[in-house]
């Protein structure tokens, strides 16, 4: 793939303001204790082999429960565009899809699963590495300067320019004596293209966020999950398994810490109108669906492992602040995606 040119971290200026303490030189400390809470900076050593008692479990244990996986949305005035790879750790996937927003069509929507164990791909170990994937025609580098992406249906050359914010790092346990650990990287200078059978979207003056988690987790995992950035506004909600750890709001160049959300919707349709809200006053927002990427698996058997997934792209409408009283910001059409996902692995 060709190389993707942008800024290197090192060079980028300092992000603006962060409310949060800087994250730890490694997620896992010296005592092999987990530095557990929100923090603000770049996510490193994930390293859950030298987790101490009561966090320690054995190899067989941790091949089975670490999951990773790698996120980024692109968000352009055209064009809104979605790519993650996944390590499930007896094997790699992906998946991709491209939303036209002028025309309202969905021009590329595919996944591909790579050979059993690591051999199609290889996730980076913590949110400043890169990862990849290679089979079947397509090819997909991601990292935190950029994206390269080959597929027959789509391609992708896109470069990450500095962040208006601080990264959200934020790491949690979660049910069935894991650990989990996330690295939110939200508006981010976008540029580059996009290219489909319809011809070449251009990505300058657009925004790109990335979600890098790692984690031991339970064998059944559920959540729910919300995000949308733009320059000088984004933010991160989940719920489920890791509870309120990741939520973010990032404004005017600051990252401010959110308290638990809550996800009103359909469940039985998710092209629904979805209202979240926070429960510090902070954020009430509504989603407008458009169009949605589907999926659900089942390995042989549910019993073994199954998932049913779907991520809506939309809109969003309401208002957020940084604190509960502070003036409200308007937001109006602010492009973004929801999820729910239910995993059996």
């Amino acid at each position: 793939m060709p190389p993707v040119s942008v800024l290197p971290v090192a060079d980028r200026p300092a992000a603006a303001q962060a409310l949060l303490p800087p994250a730890p030189p490694r997620i896992v400390g010296p005592d092999g204790l987990p530095l557990l809470g929100r923090h603000a900076g770049s996510l490193q050593g994930c390293d859950w082999h030298r987790l101490a008692p009561p966090y320690r479990h054995g190899a067989p244990w941790r091949f089975l429960h670490h999951k990773r996986w790698h996120y980024v949305a692109l968000s352009a005035p055209e064009m809104f565009c979605a790519v993650a790879l996944v390590d499930l750790g007896w094997f790699t996937t992906c998946f991709a899809w491209a939303f036209e927003r002028t025309e309202g069509d969905m021009l590329a929507n595919f996944a591909q699963d790579g050979w059993p164990g690591r051999l199609s791909g290889r996730l980076a170990d913590d949110g400043l590495g890169i990862s990849r994937f290679a089979r079947a025609g397509v090819t997909i580098e991601l990292g935190p300067d950029g994206l390269a992406l080959r597929s027959p249906w789509l391609e992708v050359d896109a470069a990450f320019g500095p962040a208006a914010a601080p990264a959200l790092v934020a790491a949690g346990l979660v049910p069935g004596g894991g650990v989990h650990a996330t690295q939110k990287s939200g508006c981010l200078a976008l540029s580059g293209e996009v290219r489909t059978w319809r011809g070449e979207h251009p990505l300058a003056g657009g925004t790109a966020s990335i979600d890098y988690s790692n984690g031991l987790l339970p064998r059944e995992t559920a959540w729910r999950w919300a995000s949308a950035h733009d320059g000088d506004l984004g933010f991160n909600l989940g719920t489920g398994y890791f509870g309120a750890n990741e939520n973010a709001l990032w404004l005017d160049g600051a990252l401010h810490p959110l308290a638990a959300a809550r996800f009103l919707h359909d469940h039985q349709d998710p092209m629904a109108p979805w209202r979240l809200f926070t429960e510090d006053d902070c954020l009430d927002l509504v989603f407008t669906p458009q169009a949605a990427r589907r999926e659900e698996r089942r390995l042989r058997s549910a019993r073994i492992a199954a998932s049913r997934y779907v991520q809506p792209f939309g809109t969003y409408s309401g208002w957020v602040r940084a604190t509960s009283d502070a003036p409200k910001r308007m937001v109006a059409q602010l492009a973004g995606v929801t999820e729910q996902h239910f995993a059996r692995w």
